[in-house]
């Protein structure tokens, strides 16, 4: 695989093709990647699977003209063919008053910063086996689980690069590493079914098989034997595995294009209070060894942390050139770049800070609620805040866990359940977006 000041270079080579071919400005995003899998099941091995990829994405600018092209033939030919066919394809496009690379004078400059992303990914196949076979044994020991979807185990690394014509040119490289486990328990219209897993970007920070297996285990056991919901309103709370999408919708509804096409339930949000006083939300790019960590945005800006929401109050929303300046406003180093189309907007190590209290003390006076661990289908107006969800979870009776519950829906509407939401403290950073255990008051469940 190309080192990262390759993989700079050849992006830079492009670039500087296209302006030789008559583009006025010109952007070029090189991507590179080798993975390998191992799966197993019931002890035994299922699939060995290696793959690797390079592939160039060209973005030409002729006037206010543009337009995209990807190859992944990566010869000196292919690549000249690649740019002729961009610029020509910029010439016939529409105007658009928008278009354009990012502010030179906001692009990073110097080194980027050091994020500790990549350990080399070197790991033999046989020892992603041992660890996914030592996942499956742990969850299959749990008393109760009766079979196995299996387990697997991965191991990456991809190489990003990005240059323009204006100056911007820089590299970088990220390892990632995943295990996984998924078991039955009990038997026939009985069964149940749940999983574990964790990734990690360096090798010896992925936690341990044990632990995720005998996880998946408990968790297929817990939500045996099911029973209903009464219907009503009541306080919904949220585990940290799904409560990560209720922020999830909040950076759907701030993102510039939901903005600038007045699509969003919090177009009149910025500056206002939008969720319960005390909640921040921050989003760290530079977080070591973050899962989304990024030394640059996808149009070569620098990043830094930034407060999204601060003591409930939307402090921004998120922005690439093109929406920012559409909104009369400034990029948010925030834009996202693959190898095809020009750039969205993402965030990178997204996080809700902990509340101050205990999980037992934010359920503890909870009569009659339900904790929701499963949420299922996607019944959420992006225009409205309208949501609508089917779900699984545990009763939660006299401020206490309870039995399962499954095939209930619980529904409100996203600006109210801002509103009325109550972090616990136990954050754990565990995935790209991360939260609390979070209490919603006032939704209303109907059972199935």
């Amino acid at each position: 695989m190309l080192t990262p000041e390759q993989a700079r270079d050849r992006a830079a080579e492009i670039v500087a093709r296209a302006r030789a071919a008559g583009a006025d400005a010109a952007d070029a995003v090189f991507a590179a990647d080798a993975a390998l899998e191992v799966s197993v099941r019931l002890g035994q091995l299922e699939d060995v699977g290696r793959s690797e990829s390079e592939e160039l994405g060209l973005r030409v600018f002729v006037g206010r003209r543009s337009a995209s092209v990807s190859t992944s033939d990566l010869s000196g030919d292919a690549m000249d063919r690649a740019v002729e066919r961009a610029v020509a394809m910029a010439r016939e496009a529409p105007e658009d008053r928008w278009a354009g690379l990012a502010p030179e004078e906001r692009l990073m400059h110097g080194a980027p910063p050091m994020l500790d992303l990549d350990d080399g990914g070197e790991i033999a196949p046989e020892e992603l086996r041992a660890l996914a076979l030592a996942a499956e044994d742990a969850a299959r020991g749990v008393a109760g689980v009766t079979n196995s979807e299996g387990a697997g185990a991965s191991a990456s690394r991809i190489v990003t690069a990005l240059a323009t014509s204006h100056g911007f040119a820089a590299g970088y490289a990220a390892t990632g590493y995943g295990l996984s486990a998924s078991v039955v328990a009990g038997e026939g219209a009985g069964m149940q079914r749940d999983y574990a897993h964790h990734g990690a970007r360096l090798y010896r920070l992925l936690e341990g098989a044990e632990a995720i297996g005998r996880r998946a285990g408990e968790r297929a056991v817990a939500r045996l034997n099911p029973g209903r919901l009464a219907s009503g309103a009541m306080p919904v709370v949220f585990d940290p595995r799904v409560g990560s999408s209720l922020v999830g919708h909040l950076v759907s509804a701030i993102a510039g294009s939901a903005i600038t096409r007045r699509t969003s339930f919090l177009l009149d949000g910025l500056g206002e209070r939008v969720m319960a006083e005390g909640i921040r939300i921050e989003d760290d790019p530079h977080r070591p060894h973050g899962l989304r960590s990024r030394p640059f945005d996808g149009e070569g800006l620098a990043v830094s942390p930034t407060a999204i929401v601060e003591d409930g109050v939307l402090e921004t929303w998120l922005l690439d050139s093109a929406s920012a300046r559409q909104l009369g406003l400034e990029p948010t180093g925030h834009a996202a770049r693959g190898t095809s189309g020009a750039p969205g907007v993402s965030t990178s190590n997204l996080y809700m800070v902990a509340g101050h209290v205990p999980v037992d003390t934010l359920i503890g006076d909870i009569a009659d609620g339900v904790y929701v661990t499963e949420l299922i289908g996607s019944g959420v107006n992006p225009v409205t805040g309208d949501y609508s969800r089917g779900a699984a979870g545990f009763r939660i009776v006299g401020g206490r866990i309870a039995e399962p519950v499954a095939e209930f829906t619980i529904a409100g509407n996203l600006k109210d359940m801002y509103r009325e939401m109550t972090p616990a403290n136990d954050l754990e950073f565990r995935y790209g977006v991360n939260v609390p255990t979070l209490r919603v008051d006032g939704m209303t469940v109907a059972s199935g």
